[in-house]
């Protein structure tokens, strides 16, 4: 899931009671157990009503340390459940059919007002739901379609993508399947003149291998790229911006994967340094990539590292770089796990094993 925003864990009984009741039920037979030296979360949160996915990191220009992480709950009476860095939660949306990924973005223009906001995919109504932070007022006007022209739709991946150069929003989506090519639609988010949010298709594009779906998508802003994971085959780059062409630049993340690609997040270093990191879901590790590529490629992106953690089978996650108080003064890394909890992470510790490998 995500872009950059510049700038208690269970017993082991716990988890893996949880790990066999998910294998069954999904029937996933190549999940692997935590590792012993599995990081620990500096915070579980409160667990919400059905299956967690995905969250998203909102930060608190005022107070970093009042930020927020918003988080899926996946299932026909699903929602979108708000939680403080302590892990409460604090808000909620209730009554959404299936949300699946979600990504905010900050400073729309709507009425002559900059709004923060999420986005978040219902895919048994093939729309957008938008939702204003930090009060979750709906600002979509009933939901935004996808998809409209294809057959093919039940949205499940978006990232939200402002383009440095005119600040203009957008939102890149992905779905359950799609064709070859085209597979990512990409709408421009404005104000429809009445202070909500509409949605106009830009581009098409994409390259799908037809092994499983698409479903996690991440935007660097700063560098206008988007990324995607194609489960089980590995991670695709493009330019984010659609005037820039739908050429593509990298293909990735191709070994070390005992099954599904999944969630993306990008912790920045420095204007052009850093980290993708991408969960090897049901290794319950994440793979570490160089944000700029190498020395003399700056579309290969290398592997740096492979970091173990407690969370189980996780789709979705999100890391900001902003000192978010005395827990968190390197920022933090969100992950959903199973058991209807997502993660904190202090990004030190994930730093260390980076440092220590690479």
């Amino acid at each position: 899931m995500k872009h950059i925003v510049t700038l208690c864990v269970a017993a082991s009984i716990g988890f893996t009671a949880c790990n066999s009741s998910h294998a069954e039920k999904t029937g996933k037979d190549k999940l692997q157990p935590v590792a012993p030296d599995a990081l620990k979360p500096a915070v579980v949160t409160e667990a919400i009503n059905y299956d967690t996915d995905d969250p998203c990191i909102w930060i608190n220009s005022k107070d970093t340390a009042q930020s927020l992480v918003i988080g899926t709950d996946k299932d026909s009476d699903g929602g979108l459940f708000v939680f403080n860095l302590q892990g409460k939660i604090v808000n909620k949306v209730t009554g959404l059919k299936r949300p699946n990924n979600v990504d905010l973005a900050y400073g729309l223009q709507l009425g002559g007002t900059a709004t923060d906001f999420v986005a978040t995919t219902e895919r048994e109504t093939n729309k957008l739901r938008l939702f204003r932070v930090p009060d979750m007022t709906p600002i979509d006007n009933g939901g935004i379609p996808v998809f409209d022209d294809s057959e093919e739709k039940a949205p499940m991946g978006i990232s939200l993508y402002t383009r440095a150069a005119d600040h203009v929003i957008f939102a890149i989506v992905g779905r359950k399947t799609g064709p070859a090519e085209g597979y990512l639609y990409q709408y421009r988010l404005e104000d429809d003149g009445t202070s909500h949010v509409k949605g106009t298709l830009v581009r098409k594009f994409g390259r799908y291998s037809g092994k499983k779906e698409i479903e996690s998508i991440a935007v660097d802003n700063e560098l206008g790229y988007v990324y995607y994971s194609d489960e089980t085959y590995g991670v695709h780059k493009y330019y984010a911006d659609p005037a820039k062409g739908n050429e593509e630049l990298a293909l990735f993340a191709r070994t070390g994967f005992i099954s599904d690609h999944e969630g993306i997040s990008i912790y920045k270093t420095g204007p052009a340094t850093g980290y993708i990191l991408v969960s090897n879901q049901q290794k319950n590790t994440f793979m570490v990539y160089s944000r700029e590529g190498s020395t003399d490629n700056a579309q290969d992106h290398p592997l740096l590292a492979e970091v173990p953690v407690s969370t189980i089978e996780s789709d979705g996650s999100d890391v900001t770089n902003v000192a978010l108080g005395a827990r968190f003064p390197k920022g933090m890394f969100v992950a959903m796990s199973n058991g209807k909890v997502f993660h904190y992470y202090d990004w030190r510790d994930i730093q260390r094993i980076i440092d220590r490998k690479h």
